[in-house]
Order: structure tokens, then sequence, then C-alpha cells
């Protein structure tokens, strides 16, 4: 096993496009999605304001917008129009419409009918900026009417407010680095490992050096030799990872260090292996390349990680039990983000065994019909 790792690593120091893709790459890979999501969040979006009312709780209002740091007002109009054309042009991703009357509708206990729009084309900054509006308008005008209204009106009345609390668990900053960061590098350098350990694979079949590999009496040891290089190439590079967002970026890991390298390492062995199934069955690397793409660059999508499962149709679900990355990314959540107890996280870790277990069994049968075939 150890010779075959070694002629593994000699053929990457001479062959400078595959020690790229194995060692250069992932590096890349890290950095682009470091420096993509370093912000942890979205601010300082332009948004602008309608205000018809030009009135005290109109003003509250755009001084709470103002203070808000996910909201930049770029504008204050009176013209419905305008903030539109500002909208369809995404100079500004949404607006607040203070009618005329606003607020003497409010002090009278009825609707002032303000109205909150935003583009959703773009799914995070929307939701991002409807939220910050809606607070930062209920606020504005929670305060006219606590210190202004209510206050000038009905000096002598203490009456408590009702307040509720609203706590943001796991991720209370609603970092994006924290969010996604942490699935999207996996994702991407699984998918470059299938295509780095298809390619080694392919390789022997275009230079008919199967001999050269694969000792039939040791066909395990050799299998290993061939695809640990890169499952260890990726987990270091992976690991390096960690270190930067866990201690570098303080994301703190809250529950098992531990089993989450294990899973890594079983997530790219198990990737790994069913990469080599897929050229050891095709022979060939055009479409083994086409299934990679679909099979593992449908992971992020169809893990539950950006878009809900729930009432998902039976063949999203379907695909979603067939990836390794979906346990994986269930895993890493729950011992990453949550710290949920080990005895939590112990199915989807099985179901990472398993899947590493059967595709290697497979690749083991498949290697050893075409070493015959090769010999014979």
């Amino acid at each position: 096993m150890f010779a075959v790792m070694l002629r593994e690593l000699r053929y990457l120091q001479r062959h400078k496009a595959d020690l790229f893709m194995a060692v250069i790459a992932p590096l890349l890979v890290i950095v682009l999605f470091a420096s993509m999501f370093s912000s942890g969040k979205a601010n300082h979006l332009p948004i602008a304001i309608i205000d018809q009312d030009q009135s005290e709780m109109s003003r509250k209002v755009i001084h709470a917008l103002s203070i808000n740091h996910t909201l930049k007002v770029k504008t204050i109009t009176a013209s419905q129009d305008e903030a539109e054309r500002l909208v369809n042009s995404t100079q500004v991703w949404g607006f607040v419409l203070i009618p005329d009357g606003a607020e003497q509708r409010l002090v009278k206990a009825q609707d002032a009918q303000i109205s909150i729009a935003y583009n959703q084309s773009f799914f995070s900054i929307g939701n991002t900026i409807s939220s910050a509006m809606l607070i930062s308008t209920l606020n504005g005008m929670a305060d006219y009417m606590g210190e202004s209204y209510l206050s000038n009106n009905i000096p002598y009345l203490d009456m408590p407010t009702p307040h509720i609390k609203i706590s943001t668990l796991y991720n209370p900053s609603m970092s994006y680095e924290l969010f996604l960061e942490p699935f999207m590098v996996p994702a991407v350098l699984h998918l470059l490992l299938c295509c780095c350990v298809a390619f080694a694979i392919g390789q022997e079949f275009k230079r008919n050096t199967f001999a050269d590999w694969v000792d039939p009496q040791q066909i395990i040891p050799s299998f290993l030799g061939k695809i640990l290089p890169y499952v260890f190439i990726f987990c270091f590079w992976t690991w390096c990872w960690m270190f930067w967002l866990a201690h570098i970026r303080g994301y703190f890991i809250a529950g098992s260090l531990s089993l989450i390298l294990i899973a890594q390492f079983l997530l790219y062995f198990a990737y790994a292996v069913i990469s080599s199934t897929v050229v050891l069955t095709t022979k060939d690397l055009p479409k083994t390349f086409g299934f990679i793409a679909l099979y593992g660059g449908s992971s992020p999508s169809f893990s539950g990680i950006t878009l809900p499962l729930n009432n998902a149709p039976a063949f999203t679900q379907f695909w979603s039990m067939i990836i390794p990355y979906t346990p994986y990314a269930k895993l890493q959540t729950e011992q990453w983000v949550i710290g949920s107890d080990l005895s939590v996280s112990l199915l989807p870790f099985g179901i990472l065994i398993i899947f590493s277990a059967l595709y290697f069994a497979l690749s083991i049968r498949l290697l050893r019909k075409n070493t015959q075939e090769q010999c014979s």
C-alpha cells in the first residue's frame, strides 16, 4: 500500500496539472470562500423611504431605519414612482412607504397603512432587508407612541408596554461566514477530490499500466494506496481551513472536534470510492466526470442546507438520501454549531460508514474484475 502511495506521489510530482488540481486548487478554494464571507453579513444595504406624512411619527420611523446598521437610507422622497424606479434599477433593495395621514390613523387606533416593499429576487438579501425594515419601522412607531404621543397626552399614566424577547440561537449575528462557509468548502473540495481520483484511475486505463499499479494478490492495499493520498491531501486542507475558521475567526466548535474530523475523513473517502466505482464501471473519463458533476455538484442543493426538504417532492428527498454529503452536513451542524450530544450524531455518522463500506466493496470487486481483464 505504501509503495503504491509513493508511486502516486511521484506521479503528482511529475505531472504539474494533477499536482495543481490536488494540492493548489483546494487552497485557492479556501482563500476564495474565506474572502467572500469574511464580512460575515451584508450590511448597509441601500433602501428608499417614501415620506408622504411629514409627521413626527414618520421622523421617528426614519430615524429608526437610519440607525439600523443593516440598512442605509439612500433617499427620502415623497414620490412612490421615484422609489419604484430605484428598486427596478437595483439602486435600492426596497422601500418603506409612510402614506399621508399615517400618524393620525395610528393615534386613533386605526391601521397606519405603512407598507414595506423589497426585492425578493435576491433571496438572502431580500430576507435580510425585509426583517431589518420591519423591525426598525415597528421600533420607530413604538418610540413615537411611547415617548411622544402617550407621554404628552397622558403624562400621569405609568402604563408598561409589553415586550417580547427574540433570541437567535447558535448564530446570533446571522453571519453568512458561519452559515455557508462550513458547508461550501467541503462541498467544493469533495467535488475536486472526485475529479482527482477519477482522473488518477482513468489514466491507468489510458496508459495500460494496471500491472504497475495493482498486485492481483493484494487488491485492497493497492486500491487504498491509490486513493488515500488524495483523501489525506484534501483532509489536510480542510483541517487547515477549520483551524482558520475556529481559531482565527473565532467560530469555536461547540461539540466534538474528533467526531467532525473522523466524519470529514469518511466523507472524502466515501466520495473517493464512489468516484472510483464509476470510473471502473464506465472506463470512460468524460462519462465519469459527467456523473461526478451531477452527483457531487448537487450536494449543497439537495442536502437541506440552503433549501429545505420539508414537503419536497419524493425524488428530491430520495436524492438527498443517496448522497453522503447530507449526513455529513447534519453531523457538522450538530457538532460544530449546536454542540449536540454524541448520541445525536451517531445516526449520520453510521450512514457515512455505510456509504464508505458499500462503495469500497463495489470498487474492490470492479477493480478485481478489471485487473483480470487486463491480465488476460
